[in-house]
């Protein structure tokens, strides 16, 4: 099965199948979870001084074993005020996925830095209403083991075999050169209450569309990104709520969309612990079929205080159905909100 892997891996990365063309960014299920991979103008949109968030994901596992999809995201962002109820808020974003038997690697560390401004409300009011406006710069690479394949030069005739001490005369570099990746992104959003709540944006990811080729190609590039998101909360009586929200992402010629809604409750105690169940959709366009059904993501979300955990699990529903019998990817979200030391809060929205 191993041997299977490898080939499939190696014909899409030397252009035997145009799959891996067609193939995104590496993406979370709990997108609200990873500000900062969502939008760069989600950096310092959160009810407190500053903010940690972890994100885990294991995807197809159930066919790969030890080869499977990881990604692991870490971020943390904070803010200031500047001018009255405006804020500037700074991040930094890394990120790392490792993906299939030849662990083919993609790094990233970005920079972020936002500017909230008000549009409505004021210090002593609990309605809020502001324009974020967000930039990100920083730098990545990939990386691919050639060691894990065997190439045409190294089948030995005679033997009828593969001889992987024979030179595969492929002069293909371990790693792409350090690139330059540059992202923008607006959003707004509007707190009306401390339950009810809205928001909405857009953001461009790989503007300068950095080089990623691995033999030196400069027509290989990186397709940019367009990511748009909306969302909000919406009471249903004083202890129960419903959280709907969804994002698009169209890179090259792939397009996906998750949407869904999460059901919150919370004991409205002093020390605040809410719970949240949810369901989600992903869609994505298919060469031969157009957009079709990927996956149902079911989440499980602990709020306690400051801090969030969040499971979630994809539940596959790709023509890939047949090899995983629904087994699709694992998830892990912690978020740390460190609270104010002013007595003026400024309210966000609930992601």
């Amino acid at each position: 099965m191993k041997v299977i892997i490898t080939l499939l891996t190696a014909a899409m990365l030397l252009g035997c199948s145009r799959t891996i063309l067609r193939a995104q960014d590496p993406h979370f299920s709990q997108f609200y979870h990873a500000p900062l991979q969502v939008n760069p103008a989600m950096t310092g949109v959160f009810p407190g001084q500053f903010r940690v968030a972890l994100n885990y994901r294991n995807q197809w596992s159930s066919i790969l074993g030890g080869d499977a999809f990881r990604t692991i995201n870490a971020a943390g962002d904070m803010r200031f005020e500047v001018f009255g109820q405006d804020y500037f808020a700074f991040g930094l974003n890394l990120m790392q996925d490792q993906a299939g038997a030849g662990q083919l690697r993609q790094s990233q560390g970005n920079v972020s830095v936002g500017y909230l401004k008000q549009i409505a409300g004021g210090k002593y009011r609990t309605d809020h209403q502001y324009l974020v406006a967000g930039m990100q710069a920083g730098l990545g690479q990939f990386s691919q083991d050639w060691g894990q394949y065997w190439f045409s030069n190294q089948y030995n005739a005679a033997t009828e075999s593969v001889d992987q001490g024979l030179p595969s005369n492929e002069f293909l570099a371990q790693s792409t050169d350090i690139f330059l990746n540059i992202n923008a992104g607006l959003m707004y959003y509007a707190v009306f209450d401390e339950d009810a709540s809205i928001y909405g944006g857009a953001a461009f990811y790989h503007i300068n569309q950095p080089g990623i080729s691995f033999i030196n190609d400069k027509s290989e590039k990186l397709y940019r990104k367009v990511m748009v998101h909306a969302g909000g909360q919406i009471p249903l009586n004083p202890s129960f709520s419903i959280l709907p929200a969804a994002y698009l992402s169209l890179q090259g010629p792939s397009m996906q969309t998750v949407l869904g809604s999460s059901f919150r409750y919370t004991n409205k105690d002093w020390y605040e612990v809410a719970i949240r169940a949810g369901i989600w959709t992903r869609l994505a366009n298919r060469l031969e079929s157009g957009m079709v059904m990927d996956a149902l993501i079911y989440s499980f979300i602990l709020e306690m205080d400051r801090w969030q955990l969040g499971l979630s699990y994809d539940v596959n529903h790709s023509s890939l159905d047949v090899a995983t019998h629904g087994r699709g990817a694992m998830e892990i979200g912690l978020v740390y909100v460190h609270p104010y030391q002013s007595r003026y809060r400024v309210n966000c929205p609930t992601f």
